[in-house]
């Protein structure tokens, strides 16, 4: 009897298996689907593309479509556009956001519970509600056509999910270190440098990898306050792309332009894969 309740377990256990992964493996193509639908187009021939039926994969690999990109416009320029915008507030972000944070850990503020429900209540605000007032700002100072138009909504906007994140990271950390600093000699301000922000590293990749994504692919700031064409960022540059024709539709090119859109993100995402789980994990459990 035995025997038999041991079988029908590792045969339920080995069909629970098959099922998970199968599961897995449909929920990885539904996800990567349209990322490869994407990569591919970028390297098909425009008869390739317009086919009926569809041609899935391309008969003839071709590199005019990235070509183009930069034939036309200059797309490079683009990308080092967004590349300084999202790169600048990120760092702004971890700059202000750890101290602030830091101080919101350590010392008793008055009115301290108001300060982090505030904070919590402009983190989950809707940041495209504030687009108007933002503009009519813009043209009051006359910061149209300014990288800073860009930088400071989106370090503004970013600054309430670090100082959260970082603090919940600064919370965990044990005070015997900081009064064994203080007794070395360090102040405060040296000791947060040397010491606390290299124990919160997890923490810091996290909150700027968030922050860097959403400045990159922000598009209604960067459509409204920069006009001038030589300043534009990657995502109005992508959505501003045309044909050779009024009413034509470059497929070739646009696939192109998200590709390349994307990939640094990808590459971002990979080489700190690990640092954001465990900032993502280790923030919300206190030892």
């Amino acid at each position: 009897m035995s025997i038999t309740q041991t079988k029908n377990k590792a045969a339920n256990w080995q069909t629970t298996t098959i099922v998970l992964w199968l599961s897995i493996l449909a929920i990885a193509i539904f996800f990567l689907a349209p990322i490869l639908w994407q990569v591919l187009t970028s390297f098909k021939l425009n008869e390739d593309i317009s086919a009926i039926p569809n041609v899935y994969f391309p008969s003839e690999i071709t590199l005019n479509h990235y070509i183009e990109l930069f034939q036309r416009r200059p797309f490079l320029l683009y990308i080092f556009n967004s590349a300084f915008v999202s790169i600048t507030s990120t760092f702004l972000c971890l700059v202000l956001g750890s101290p602030a944070a830091y101080v919101l850990t350590r010392l008793k503020l008055p009115g301290e519970r108001f300060i982090l429900a505030g904070i919590l209540i402009v983190t989950l605000f809707p940041y495209v509600l504030l687009f108007l007032g933002l503009l009519e700002i813009i043209k009051a100072v006359g910061l149209g056509n300014n990288y800073l138009a860009l930088i400071i909504p989106y370090t503004a906007i970013n600054l309430p999910l670090t100082i959260l994140v970082m603090r919940s990271f600064f919370q965990q950390l044990p005070r015997d270190l900081e009064d064994a600093a203080k007794i070395d000699g360090y102040k405060t301000i040296p000791m947060l440098i040397n010491i606390v922000l290299p124990m919160t590293f997890p923490a810091l990749v996290t909150t700027g990898i968030l922050a860097f994504i959403f400045a990159w692919n922000e598009y209604i700031f960067a459509l409204t306050f920069i006009t001038q064409e030589t300043m534009k960022t990657l995502p109005v540059a992508i959505a501003q792309l045309g044909g050779a024709a009024i009413f034509e539709i470059p497929y070739g090119p646009l696939a192109a332009a998200t590709v390349l859109g994307t990939f640094p993100l990808v590459i971002l995402v990979l080489v700190f894969q690990r640092r954001i789980v465990q900032g993502l994990t280790a923030g919300a459990v206190k030892g």
